[in-house]
């Protein structure tokens, strides 16, 4: 009897996992409404008193996320100042709803990845049904991805889905 063989494992593909560009730390939300009067007015003198003597402990280490989920006009300088106070506290802070720092902090580090280490390679971008990565990640991914590999592929390497060739070098060009 013959041993069993992984051609998959002995292939030269490589695998892209954008799972692994998260920093693992949590996402939380600041919803600017409850500092807000009735929720929709924002009056300076109790909006800085509430923000002042909020608890931001909680928010220690974390990405932020600072929205207003009522229909009011806040001031661009409010989610600053509430930025301010997270400052040393949180990891980072973003002004938007946690989906959209997600895609902010993906975008990042799309961007400082060395690229370079898939030039000429075969490469499957690992798909699962994360909702940590945003779809648009995929997206940046395979733009930077056409530009230094010869091969893109999506799902796992035992069963990936053929995305983008690089065509083979015209004779004469």
């Amino acid at each position: 009897m013959e041993p069993i063989v992984n051609r998959v494992a002995e292939s030269d593909i490589d695998v892209f996992n954008l799972e692994s560009l998260w920093d693992g730390r949590p996402v939380l939300s600041v919803d600017i409404a409850p500092f807000l009067d009735e929720g929709i007015l924002l009056r300076e003198k109790p909006f800085r008193d509430a923000v002042r003597t909020h608890d931001w402990t909680p928010y220690a280490g974390a990405h932020v996320a600072v929205f207003c989920s009522t229909d009011a006009i806040v001031p661009t300088w409010a989610f600053m100042l509430i930025g301010s106070r997270l400052e040393g506290v949180a990891h980072s802070v973003a002004i938007g709803t946690a989906d959209e720092l997600r895609r902010d902090y993906f975008v990042r580090a799309l961007e400082a990845f060395d690229w370079s280490v898939y030039t000429d390679r075969i490469v499957v971008v690992k798909g699962c049904a994360s909702r940590l990565v945003p779809a648009n990640a995929y997206a940046v991914a395979t733009q930077q991805l056409q530009r230094v590999a010869r091969k893109l592929m999506y799902g796992e390497p035992c069963s990936s889905v053929p995305l983008w060739r690089r065509p083979a070098a015209t004779v004469g060009s």
